[in-house]
């Protein structure tokens, strides 16, 4: 082993904290669900309400996951991030509409094809404007959290305005998947086809996610950098580059959650970005600042308290995201799985 990886190890062992394996919010996660199933008293409606809470907290999470990952790994408050949601969404029609024919088809590779097309776009575009935004925006107030929050803020509303320039005032309607269209039907059960397809997604970036993370040496490098950054630049490592290859991962993720939601609502707005912004940010403040694993059990959580809440009383429905923060809170002031130290 040569002396750079040793030292590499040594950073591993010595500074990075130790992962301890907290059950708890799982138990919460599951224990909701179990108690959900008597109150809504038939089985085939739960099933139902399930899977379209756990397809909402697969969109929540794409689109927060890169906010909460910024925000852990660069200490970086970026609420510009609502912007590259609305243009994932918008840069995904730039290839879902001239390929209309190809998604009218009733086959599901050809209906797949196209999605990861637009899906691949998407992240390409978002990724690169999420690099010019870091270098131009983000840059010149690292460490100055109130000064980012007032120019990411500034940068979200110019970005909605030039979408507008771009696209034009009115809302777009998407495409629709033909193979996807529709429910499956079992034992009384209807799930939705292309809800389905957001909880494998869902699952496949968070399981990417986690390995990235925890498996490879990038991700050995960008957490130690967060724990002790002078040991790794002397080690020859510019952790300045890997945190900027985190901002753009984080907005690519952020564009592709947006295409995924613009999809599932069927229309998209210039302000759809901003507008579940405030979600967003409620499921990192659940999940805990800077938590992947906290971010993804919080969107779960959050969604399918939204849906079951929303089934069986619709008037508390909207009150439902902010009690339920409130109650995490007090529950665990820092969230559920807190690693920020800031």
């Amino acid at each position: 082993m040569s002396a750079t990886s040793e030292s590499i190890s040594a950073i591993s062992a010595a500074e990075l904290p130790r992962v301890r394996v907290d059950l708890w919010p799982i138990w919460l996660l599951l224990g909701a669900m179990a108690v959900a199933l008597p109150v809504i008293g038939s089985f085939p409606s739960w099933v139902t309400l399930t899977v379209a809470g756990l397809a909402m907290g697969m969109m929540i999470f794409l689109m927060a996951s890169g906010m909460t990952l910024v925000f852990g790994l660069m200490d970086v408050l970026n609420l510009g991030h609502g912007a590259f949601v609305s243009i994932g969404a918008f840069v995904g029609t730039l290839v879902l509409f001239p390929m209309r024919a190809w998604l009218q088809a009733d086959s599901v590779l050809l209906n797949l094809g196209v999605l990861l097309a637009a899906l691949v776009v998407a992240m390409l575009v978002t990724g690169v404007l999420g690099l010019v935004f870091e270098r131009i925006v983000i840059r010149p107030v690292y460490g100055l959290h109130l000064k980012q929050i007032l120019i990411t803020m500034g940068g979200m509303i110019v970005a909605e305005q030039m979408i507008l320039v771009l696209w034009g005032p009115q809302n777009v309607t998407m495409p629709q998947l033909k193979a996807f269209v529709g429910t499956y039907v079992v034992g009384g059960v209807a799930i939705e086809k292309f809800r389905l397809i957001i909880v494998v997604l869902g699952l496949l970036v968070f399981a990417a996610m986690y390995a990235v993370l925890n498996r490879t040496k990038a991700g050995l490098l960008i957490r130690a950098g967060v724990e002790n950054r002078e040991m790794v630049e002397a080690l020859g490592y510019r952790v300045r580059h890997l945190f900027v290859g985190v901002f753009m991962v984080g907005s690519a993720l952020a564009g592709m959650g947006g295409l995924m939601w613009g999809l599932y609502q069927i229309t998209v707005t210039s302000a759809m970005g901003s507008e579940v912004l405030v979600r967003v940010l409620i499921v990192i403040v659940i999940g805990g600042m800077g938590s992947v694993g906290g971010c993804f059990i919080g969107a779960l959580a959050l969604a399918l308290v939204t849906n079951y809440v929303g089934f069986l009383a619709p008037t508390w429905a909207p009150l439902t995201d902010i009690l339920l923060m409130v109650a995490i809170i007090m529950w665990r002031p820092r969230g559920l799985y807190p690693v920020a130290k800031r």
